[in-house]
């Protein structure tokens, strides 16, 4: 028998290498259109592959799927985090945990990746054709089998209910001079939102010469995706600098006028802001005033300190790309799909994993888990159909 996939990027290697381990007679033949394979793998955390998460502080998986989050509930009773884990130990790379609960590889290298899944490819007898681009269905006539990894635009050939693809996990452009000379500023915890909506997201922030980046952007840019393309990357941003409410900043703010009333406002930041930033905000806030010594606020001065802490404005002017990789909101619709196996519903033998789904996470190794448990999943389905009296999905 014989299985298509169309798409050379990580969960097409997946699949195909699980297949084949579950089904050595099966013919397995990848289709990439590009010249290159795992293009995406080898750029993604910045060239270190952050393969998957530890899921240790993830109370709900709605926190880091945005879109999918009920199916990979499911899904992952039969492939997790854990299972990737040791699966990917079990093929000779050894990976670490870092405190933010992203893991990586222990030689911090992307190829490590790469290198197993083509290793794999090769010891398997798995064929792979690059520069080939799949037009239709019908191209693929003689396989028994077909599985489409790729972006949702490419799903659209099958005839099945595509949603929109739209890019998320982006940073924001922001038109502001005087923060784009704190360019390499990093807070480590702040909380950004976009005001009249209920999308928000707190971690560290890095400000560029473009605008805002870091996990914080990242991670709202994932939650708000569609409203922010339906509103052309044009809405306003909220950022509190220290992830705290107004009565404890006030507190603080009390608190170092009492211990340092002579110090200059600048001599002394609250929170331990970084200094650079501390002198924006108090040009933001006070104009002239900013010079002055703690004792000397007034009321309206100190009130005003509380709010750009707690709720500093902003206008998103646009999106920028972050290096060379981003995830796409969009894809195959959920309901298309079989929640078991995700076989298409009206196309027997019809299979699709990965990106090409309507399921995206926020950055921290959430997408290529993603990407795991879905090939995973479509590998067993097909297996099953092949020897249906195995209980994989009983």
């Amino acid at each position: 028998m014989k299985t298509a996939i169309v798409g050379g990027g990580a969960a097409g290697f997946f699949l195909a290498i699980n297949l084949k381990e579950l089904c050595p007679e099966m013919e397995v033949t990848i289709f990439e259109k590009s010249k290159k394979v795992l293009a995406k793998v080898e750029v993604s955390g910045g060239g270190r592959c952050n393969c998957t998460n530890a899921f240790a502080s993830v109370r709900d998986l709605s926190q880091v799927y945005p879109r999918g989050h009920r199916l990979m509930k499911r899904l992952f009773k039969r492939f997790d985090y854990r299972d990737a884990y040791a699966w990917f130990e079990r093929h000779g790379v050894r990976l670490v945990t870092q405190e933010d609960e992203c893991i990586f590889p222990a030689s911090q290298d992307s190829h490590t990746i790469i290198n197993l899944f083509l290793f794999e490819a090769r010891r398997l007898g798995i064929e792979v054709c690059t520069g080939h681009k799949i037009e239709s269905l019908e191209a693929l006539s003689d396989y028994d089998f077909i599985a489409i990894t790729t972006g949702g635009g490419t799903a659209s050939m099958a005839g099945v209910p595509v949603l929109e693809a739209v890019p998320s996990l982006f940073t924001f452009s922001i038109e502001d001079n005087s923060l784009h000379a704190l360019m390499g500023t990093v807070v480590e915890d702040v909380t950004v939102q976009i005001p009249g909506t209920g999308f928000r997201a707190s971690g560290p922030l890095l400000i560029t010469h473009w605008g805002m980046s870091g996990p914080a952007i990242l991670k709202l840019s994932s939650y708000a995706a569609r409203e922010l393309h339906e509103h052309q990357y044009q809405m306003p941003l909220a950022v509190n600098w220290t992830s705290r409410k107004d009565p404890e900043i006030l507190e603080e703010l009390h608190r170092i006028m009492n211990v340092h009333p002579q110090k200059q406002l600048s001599s002394i930041r609250p929170f331990d802001l970084p200094s650079r930033l501390w002198g924006y905000l108090l040009e933001k806030a006070l104009g002239e005033r900013a010079q002055n010594r703690w004792q000397n606020l007034n009321k309206k001065e100190v009130n005003r300190l509380v709010n750009i802490l707690c709720n500093d404005p902003y206008q998103i002017a646009g999106r920028a790309a972050f290096k060379d990789e981003f995830v796409t909101c969009g894809g195959v619709s959920l309901t298309a799909v079989d929640p078991n196996t995700l076989e298409s519903k009206d196309i027997p033998h019809l299979y699709f994993a990965g990106e090409v789904l309507d399921i995206d996470g926020i950055t921290g190794g959430f997408n290529f888990q993603a990407a795991w448990t879905t090939a995973y999943t479509v590998a067993q389905a097909i297996h099953s159909v092949i020897l249906p009296n195995n209980d994989t999905f009983m």
